[in-house]
């Protein structure tokens, strides 16, 4: 009778130490990218034929048992990190709890709307169709004082942490709300000392940030810009035209570009354009808010081509540097010949 009972408690302990090992002994496979995408409205169904195509689990059979044991019967769609060799019961609990990873939604240089709400896209569930609408929707930017040209004014290269599963209007709130941070009372002081709003002064960094990547000259360009406005001068800025033709490949505006019908062609039209062009630099608005008092108008890159302009105040000065930078571009890259008429 003690050797039939010791074999019972051996089996009956060897029993639960297979289901206990199936249960929380490594499980899992690792996905191509290490997660896993629950969409929104996802049956548990469906979940679970989605852990099996996608080769996370190689079968639903110890799953549906420790499933019923967590009573886990409502699907949280979300985006969640898979690592090989996750157990049964961790996948199960991540599931239960909603425990998804959150998305670090990174902006640098983006230039227009169409390009935000594809990179938005690629990060969260809702497709660019739906993220161009809210961008698009003057009712959903009324309530943060901004309209279709101004609401890149409120993106700032920074990073955002969202749910995968998230809505544009949430995504964009996590914008607005840096945009509140970073405009201080000084910073509201100094472009008001500089007679420009929040939104044109990121407007007019924008047009500086496409024009140098040379910090130290950020400030000047800037100050020489905001001398055309005093004095009812076109901007006159190259980087408005491209911005017009969306076209940023373009590496020389020649005069056929300047002619471009665009609110944005600061060729055609004075003052600053009507919205942002880029999503330009946090040092690069400060170097606008400081701009230094200068009696510059005119600016034109340097022959050297190290990335750098020259300045004049006077239009004179201004031709005489702009023929040598023409001439400069034209041993470069070749002369470019007038239309025949």
């Amino acid at each position: 009778m003690n050797r039939l009972l010791k074999i019972t408690l051996a089996i009956i302990l060897i029993v639960i130490a297979f289901f206990t090992f199936k249960i929380i002994g490594p499980a899992t496979k690792k996905t191509e990218d290490g997660f896993l995408y629950v969409k929104t409205g996802t049956t548990m169904p469906e979940l679970k034929q989605q852990l099996v195509s996608e080769n996370i689990l190689g079968s639903l059979t110890w799953f549906n048992i420790a499933e019923k044991f967590l009573s886990f019967d409502k699907v949280k769609p979300g985006k969640y990190t898979i690592d090989g060799g996750m157990s049964v019961l961790t996948l199960l609990r991540m599931l239960r709890n909603g425990s998804q990873t959150p998305v670090h939604f990174v902006v640098t240089k983006i230039r227009t709307k169409e390009q935000l709400a594809a990179r938005m896209a690629k990060a969260f569930e809702f497709d660019s169709t739906t993220a161009i609408g809210y961008l698009n929707n003057s009712d959903s930017l009324n309530k943060y004082g901004l309209d279709t040209n101004t609401v890149m004014a409120a993106v700032l290269p920074l990073t955002y942490e969202n749910k995968w599963n998230t809505t544009p209007g949430i995504v964009f709130e996590k914008f607005y709300t840096a945009y509140k941070i970073f405009w201080t009372e000084e910073r509201k002081q100094k472009a008001q000392q500089k007679e420009l709003t929040p939104v044109q002064a990121i407007t007019l960094a924008s047009i500086v940030d496409e024009e140098t990547n040379a910090s130290k000259e950020k400030g000047v360009i800037a100050s020489a810009y905001l001398n055309r406005i005093k004095k009812g001068m076109p901007l006159q800025a190259d980087p408005t035209v491209k911005f017009a033709l969306k076209d940023f490949s373009i590496k020389r505006v020649l005069f056929k570009h300047l002619s471009t019908p665009s609110p944005y062609n600061t060729y055609r039209n004075k003052g600053l354009p009507p919205g942002p062009i880029c999503t330009p630099q946090q040092a690069t608005i400060d170097s606008v808010l400081n701009a230094p008092e200068t009696a510059y108008i005119y600016f034109v890159a340097s022959p050297a081509f190290d990335g750098t302009h020259i300045f004049s105040t006077n239009y004179q000065d201004h031709l005489k540097l702009a023929k040598a930078y023409q001439e400069a571009l034209n041993e470069r890259f070749g002369k470019i010949e007038p239309p025949q008429q």
